[in-house]
C-alpha cells in the first residue's frame, strides 16, 4: 500500500513565536497546492517541574520538523529532546531538529584541564534522542558538524545580513571581529562587501571579563561593523566599540546572529558608543524601551525555505553565501 511522503512542523514552548514565522513564510513561497500549519502539540507540567511533551496530531509516517533554539533554561534543550523522542516512539518516519540557536556551542574544545565539551554532549543527547538531521544557524564553532555522524545543515547569517548592511549605503564601511576568533567571519563578510577588515585582540582573565584589549588595521574616519556569532554579556562587544571610537572611528555598528543578552549587556550596549545593534530572531528578544538601539533582522524566510527544500530533497546550496 502507498503511503504518501508528507509533513509535520512542530515548535517547542521557547520558539512557538519563530516557528509561527516560519509556517508564514512556507505559505508564501510554496505552490498553490501546498498548504503547510503548525501541529498541534501540548506540555504536561508536574508540581515539581517535571513535564512531559506530546504531540495531539498524529505522526505516524511523517518527516517532522521540531523548531526549538535551545538557550537557557536547560529546560528548552531538554523539551527538544523530549518531543524527539516522542516523535520516533510515535512512528515518526524521520524526524528533523531545526535549532536556529545551538546552545552549549561555546564548549566545542577542552580549552583546559578536567572540563567537558558540551557541544559534543549536545550532539550524543541529540543522537539518542533519535534526531535524523540538524538544522542550525552560525555555530559557535564550525567544528561542531562534526560531532554529528547525521547531516547537519549549517545556515549561516549572512543570508540577512549582508544584503541589510549594502542597503544601508554606509560610506568607507569597514567590517571588524571583536577577537581573533572572529577574523575568518569578519574577512567573509568583508570580501562579499568589498570593503577592509580590522581585527580587535583582546585577552580575558576569565569568562565575561576581558582584561585588555588592542586594535589591528586602519580606523581612522571608517564607518565600522563589528560582526560576532553572539552577543552575551556584550563586553566584548561594547569595549571593542568604544576603542574603536577612541580611535577615530566615524560610527561603530554590530551584528551579532544570537541576541544572548544576559546579564548587563542591555545597559552595556545602551551607554556605549555603539549606534545600532542588528541582531536576528533565533532567539527571542526582550521586549522594552532597553533594546532601543537593537534591530532585528529575521531568519525566518531562510529557515522556511531550507526547511522546504530538504523535504523536497532539494539542493540547498544555493541558500548560503558562506
Amino acid at each position: 500500500m502507498y503511503i504518501e511522503h508528507r509533513i509535520e512542523l512542530f515548535a517547542c514552548r521557547a520558539s512557538k513565536d519563530f516557528a509561527r514565522k516560519v509556517v508564514a513564510e512556507l505559505n508564501k513561497i510554496g505552490d498553490g497546492d501546498e498548504q503547510y500549519h503548525l501541529g498541534a502539540s501540548e506540555v504536561t507540567q508536574f508540581s515539581d517541574g517535571e513535564f512531559v511533551p506530546s504531540f495531539t496530531d498524529s505522526v505516524r509516517g511523517a518527516t517532522v520538523f521540531i523548531i526549538q533554539s535551545t538557550f537557557p533554561p536547560t529546560d528548552n534543550l531538554m523539551e527538544l529532546l523530549l518531543t524527539i523522542d516522542a516523535a520516533k516512539r510515535a512512528s515518526a518516519d524521520s524526524v528533523i531538529a531545526v535549532m536556529p540557536y545551538f546552545g552549549w556551542a561555546r564548549q566545542d574544545r577542552k580549552d583546559r584541564p578536567r572540563v567537558s565539551i558540551g557541544a559534543k554532549l549536545v550532539a550524543n543527547l541529540l543522537r539518542a534522542a533519535g534526531v535524523d538531521r540538524i538544522m542550525t544557524c552560525d555555530l559557535h564553532a564550525d567544528q561542531i558538524q562534526g560531532f554529528f555522524d547525521i547531516p547537519v545543515d549549517h545556515i549561516y547569517a549572512s543570508k540577512v545580513f549582508i544584503p541589510y548592511l549594502r542597503s544601508l549605503n554606509l560610506e568607507n564601511m569597514a567590517i571588524a571581529a571583536p577577537d581573533m576568533g572572529g577574523a575568518k567571519r569578519a574577512n567573509a563578510y568583508a570580501k562579499e562587501l568589498a570593503c577592509p577588515v580590522i581585527i580587535c585582540h583582546k585577552s580575558r582573565e576569565r569568562a565575561n571579563v576581558v582584561t585588555s584589549m588592542s586594535v589591528i588595521g586602519d580606523v581612522e574616519d571608517k564607518n565600522i561593523v563589528i560582526v560576532d556569532d553572539m552577543i552575551d554579556t556584550a563586553g566584548t562587544l561594547t569595549k571593542a566599540a568604544d576603542l574603536l571610537t577612541e580611535k577615530g572611528a566615524a560610527s561603530v555598528r554590530a551584528c551579532a546572529t544570537h541576541p544572548v543578552l544576559s546579564g548587563p549587556a542591555y545597559d552595556r550596549i545602551n551607554a556605549s558608543s555603539l549606534k545600532e545593534v542588528y541582531v536576528t530572531d533565533t532567539i527571542p528578544l526582550k521586549e522594552g524601551p532597553d533594546a532601543c538601539k537593537i534591530k532585528v533582522v529575521s531568519m525566518t524566510g531562510t529557515f522556511a525555505s531550507i526547511i522546504r527544500k530538504v523535504y523536497h530533497y532539494e539542493p540547498v546550496s544555493t541558500e548560503f553565501i558562506f
